[in-house]
């Protein structure tokens, strides 16, 4: 995104007037839909290349859809790419689920914890990032990124809140803090690529440093 602020997409062309109400249910609608789907597509492949501040034009020709018509669907750059996050959120979010939070043994707790955080981080990591890029200058993906590492946050604890309950003050507290730390995706971000850890090694790490963290002495 240029340093100016949002590139505007629509600015001196015919914009489509269409309403849902009225618009037809046929050829043209769909292939309409397929157009809009592919241009979101084509941002998350870019992202995936490790493109992560894609400009229109680059979108355009990825997508095999026309400039005009991206003017037509979206009314700038931030909306776009805003788009594409929420549509590859809406994709894995099955994967932030975790069955029977708090229940069974500490080690099956922390098996199942490890393995569906790492999972999730690998499907999240390239629109995660982009999500970091954005941030900084779209309000509304700067409050969606820090939601969703808030949700993180209290799902960890829900996890392991057996555990927790069992700790005084300060030593829950800091240990809330330590588990958010560990947990989150700029630690496995850093697990996967900086250490350059496999994803069977990432979740074996996590479950040695849970078990630490929370074993009883």
């Amino acid at each position: 995104m240029p340093a100016g602020g949002s590139e505007r997409l629509g600015q001196g062309e015919d914009m489509d007037r269409t309403t849902d109400t009225a618009r037809p249910v046929d050829g043209r609608t769909a292939r309409r839909d397929r157009n809009r789907m592919a241009v979101l597509d084509a941002v998350l492949e870019l992202f995936a290349e490790g493109n992560l501040d894609p400009g229109v034009h680059e979108v355009a020709e990825r997508s095999g859809v026309s400039l005009r018509s991206v003017y037509r669907y979206f009314e700038d750059l931030d909306e776009l790419v805003t788009a594409a996050i929420e549509q590859h959120f809406q994709r894995t979010r099955p994967l932030f689920e975790i069955d029977r939070l708090g229940e069974g043994p500490l080690a099956e707790r922390v098996q199942r914890f490890a393995e569906c955080r790492v999972r999730l981080f690998d499907a999240a990591r390239t629109i995660y990032r982009a999500s970091r890029v954005r941030a900084a200058n779209d309000p509304d993906v700067q409050r969606d990124l820090l939601a969703t590492q808030q949700w993180l946050a209290d799902q960890t604890q829900a996890m392991f809140a057996p555990e927790l309950r069992a700790l005084d003050e300060p030593e829950c507290t800091d240990t809330e803090r330590t588990l958010d730390v560990l947990t989150q995706f700029d630690a496995l971000d850093h697990l996967r690529h900086r250490c350059g850890l496999a994803h069977d090694e990432a979740v074996a790490y996590l479950q040695r440093i849970l078990h630490r963290l929370l074993s009883p002495v």
